[in-house]
This record gives structure tokens, C-alpha cells and sequence, in this order.
């Protein structure tokens, strides 16, 4: 799109990056589905390798259909560019990568799906890093986790699978006064609900897999980059900041500025790692952007109603739903998430762990899947499933307890949602 005008969210959804095809004046984005793209002539591929031209070359560097949702996610966001990978946990790696180094560590939220708690706190050791967990609600213990070889904190922002809101300004006040970059999982809560970058964070990541296409196809993920970071302010990122070996020497920060990240994600994250999306997995995601106000304004109304009627339920111990006033984090959402506090928390059963179990087995309409953010509605019993390589005491740290289930609400009728909670909890508290 053009500069000038100021969009809107629906407008860009639907929109940004997006061209007709020069070739054939198709509206909808194509899907480039080929491996290589024939040069102009020996200075052309030249000018490409050497990035003095923008371009592509192959396509597990660039491809013209993943070019467009990289552009489309970074407008959304309010970044200056984007990487799109391969998956969720490909991106977490890919925004690592260029800040990590032997030696070095991240502080990160206790609260995080818990795939994401074993690749930082098992799989990241076989490169030499690190993490420390600390509740990211306590500022000091933040502050005190922070060492000379932290090189980022990480938190979501609404986080899996507890649906808990983060204040993601007071987190970015302690990351900056370190010198280090804040990275924001905004999988759960999407651009619509809350856009890092306009309260302090440096990258955002995400698991496009999830709300961003919204119809359980296909996986990917994307790292957003601000552009607002200084790498040269000291000496921690010498792979952005310092002469890159791995690129003849480049200096990223000093040639490409604000797209120091960006350019470096694909020069050297993609082309070394090889975490790419594939372009037919990119094209059912920006089809899935196209409507993604409309699906989250109706996700965020059935959790809503859902939630207060869950917390209601004699046969429910608790509901972490945000959006409930007797959330602990009510006032967080009303400030930082105008829009709604997502759809995604947990509940707990009376019961404990086989009443978990009869409940997603009793479910007829929602679905019992590793998953989140489909139009559909989803169930999980996180402590048997997705978080069941953690320790008991992570797990309860995570809001995953062994009798609590985490449900992602879905665009259905919310009042058929209920009815089916209704008769499966009957029979798991039979």
C-alpha cells in the first residue's frame, strides 16, 4: 500500500503488502511455489548475495508469498520488518539467535507454554545458553535475575495457558535500564488485542499457527522487529553490531540501521538454521489474517460469557479468565487490552486430574487437541499433555496444575459451548 493515508486495523488486515500480481493482475496474493528465482545477470546476483540489493535468490532465504505476510504481520505490529519461519518455536530460536552466544542467558517468565519452558530450560543448553524463570509480575526478582550475559527477557503477553496479562511497559522499563531487548510472545492475544512494540518491547514473536491463521491448516511463526533498538549502544550484540564473520564482515547495525535484525534474521537466521515457511503455509495464514478482528471480537465475547458462567459453576474450583472483575489482573486488561482479554484461560475442576480426564473425554463440540487459537473450540488437559515434561512445582507455576484444564474458546454459539460444558462436567463429577 501507498504511503500517506493512516489505515485501519481492518483495512491493513486485509491489505498490507499486498499487490495485484505484475504478471497477471491476480488480486490474490499467488502462491510462488518454486525454489529458486533466475537472476538478471552476474552483477545482479552479485549486488543480492552481497545485500546491496533487495531481492530473491531462494527461497529458504525469501519468497515472494512469504514476503507479503512478513510485511503484513511487521504492519500490524508496528515493527519496521519481519521474519516468518517455519513454526512457533522456530521463531523463538530465530529471535535468540542473533542476541545469544556461549555463556549467555534470558530471563523468562514462569508463565509460558510449557514446550517453550523445555526449549529454554533443556533444549537451548546445547548451545551454550541459558535460562533463568522468574514470575514476571515481581519487578525485583526481574531486576535480580539480570546479570553481565543476559542478553533479553522474554514473556507473552497473554500468557499459555493461564490466560494471565502481562505489564508489558513495566517489563520493558527493566529490560531498557538494562541495556538488553524485551521479546513478547503475542501469540494468544494478536496485534488486535495488544500490540508490544507501543508499550516498550524490541521484537515480538509469534506461533502463526495459532489466531493469526485461525483455521488449524497450517504452522508457522514470525519474528517482528521494532527497529527502535540500539545493538551499538554496547557491547553485548557483536553479531549485529560488530564485523559478522558469518557474512564477511558485515556490520548489520551500521548498514542497515532500524533493519539491522530483520536483514540478519534472513542473512544469516534462515539461510544458516533453514527454519523456513514454506509458501503455500504462508498464503492460508494471510488468507486467515484477512479476517482476524472479526474472529477475535467473537472469541473474546464467547470467553467472556463462557468464563463468568464457568465461574459460576458449583462443579469449577476457579477460572483464570482476565476479562472476569475478580481476576487479579481486571485492571491490567481495562489499561493495556482495550479490546478484551483473549480467549484463552483455564479452569479448574472439582475433582482433580480424573475429573479432568472425564471431562475432555464427556466433550462433544469442543475439541481435545494440542492446539489454540482455531476457530473452533479447543480442550487440554495441559498436565497430562503439553506441560507433562515439567516438574509438579513448574507446572503449578505455569497454571497447569494436574486438575486444571485450558480451554480455547472458539467462534461458535457460545450458549451450544456452555450447554456442551454443562453435560460433560455432569458426568466428570458423577
Amino acid at each position: 500500500m501507498s504511503d500517506g493515508p493512516t489505515y485501519g486495523f481492518d483495512t491493513l488486515q486485509i491489505h498490507a503488502g499486498a499487490r495485484p500480481d505484475p504478471a497477471t493482475g491476480a488480486r490474490q496474493t499467488p502462491i510462488y511455489q518454486t525454489t529458486a528465482y533466475v537472476f538478471r545477470d552476474a552483477d545482479h546476483a552479485a549486488a543480492l548475495f552481497n545485500l546491496q540489493e533487495v531481492g530473491f535468490i531462494y527461497s529458504r532465504l525469501t519468497n515472494p508469498t512469504v514476503a507479503v505476510l512478513q510485511e503484513r504481520v511487521a504492519t500490524l505490529e508496528g515493527g519496521v520488518g519481519a521474519v516468518c519461519c517455519s513454526s512457533g518455536h522456530a521463531a523463538q530460536i530465530m529471535a535468540l539467535f542473533p542476541l545469544m552466544g556461549p555463556g549467555c542467558n534470558v530471563v523468562a517468565s514462569t508463565r509460558l507454554y510449557g514446550g517453550t519452558v523445555t526449549q529454554f530450560s533443556q533444549t537451548i543448553k546445547r548451545f551454550g545458553w541459558s535460562a533463568k524463570f522468574v514470575d514476571t509480575d515481581d519487578l525485583d526478582a526481574v531486576k535480580a535475575a539480570i546479570d553481565e550475559n543476559t542478553r533479553a527477557v522474554f514473556c507473552e503477553s497473554i500468557a499459555n495457558p493461564g490466560g494471565y496479562v502481562t505489564d508489558i511497559r513495566a517489563l520493558a522499563d527493566v529490560a531498557d535500564a538494562a541495556g538488553i531487548p524485551l521479546i513478547v510472545d503475542n501469540t494468544s492475544a494478536t496485534p488486535y488485542l495488544c500490540r508490544p512494540i507501543e508499550h516498550g518491547a524490541t521484537l515480538v514473536v509469534h506461533s502463526t499457527t495459532k489466531y493469526l491463521t485461525g483455521n488449524g491448516t497450517v504452522t508457522g511463526g514470525c519474528i517482528v522487529d521494532s527497529g527502535k533498538f540500539d545493538w551499538s549502544a554496547n557491547d553485548k550484540f557483536p553479531s549485529l553490531s560488530e564485523p559478522e564473520t558469518a557474512y564477511h564482515g558485515l556490520k548489520f547495525h551500521e548498514t542497515f540501521g532500524p533493519l539491522a535484525f530483520t536483514f540478519h534474521g534472513i542473512a544469516i537466521g534462515l539461510r544458516d538454521l533453514g527454519m523456513t515457511m514454506n509458501p503455500q503455509a504462508a498464503h492460508y495464514t494471510l488468507m486467515g489474517i484477512e479476517t482476524l478482528s472479526l474472529r477475535m471480537e467473537r472469541h473474546v465475547e464467547n470467553a467472556q460469557k463462557i468464563a463468568a458462567w464457568l465461574e459460576a459453576d458449583d462443579r469449577v474450583d476457579y477460572v483464570t479468565y482476565a476479562g472476569l472483575p475478580s481476576s487479579p489482573y481486571h485492571d491490567r486488561v481495562k489499561a493495556h487490552y482495550p479490546r478484551g482479554a483473549g480467549a484463552l484461560f483455564t479452569f479448574a475442576v472439582k475433582g482433580g486430574y480424573d475429573a479432568c480426564i472425564k471431562l475432555v473425554n464427556a466433550l462433544e463440540i469442543f475439541s481435545h487437541v494440542a492446539n489454540l487459537g482455531d476457530a473452533r473450540s479447543l480442550i487440554i488437559h495441559s498436565a497430562s499433555t503439553t506441560h507433562r515434561q515439567l516438574t509438579p512445582e513448574q507446572q503449578e507455576a505455569a497454571g497447569a496444575g494436574p486438575g486444571v484444564v485450558r480451554v480455547s474458546i472458539g467462534i461458535e454459539d457460545a450458549d451450544d459451548l456452555i450447554a456442551d460444558l454443562d453435560q460433560a462436567l455432569s458426568k466428570a463429577s458423577a
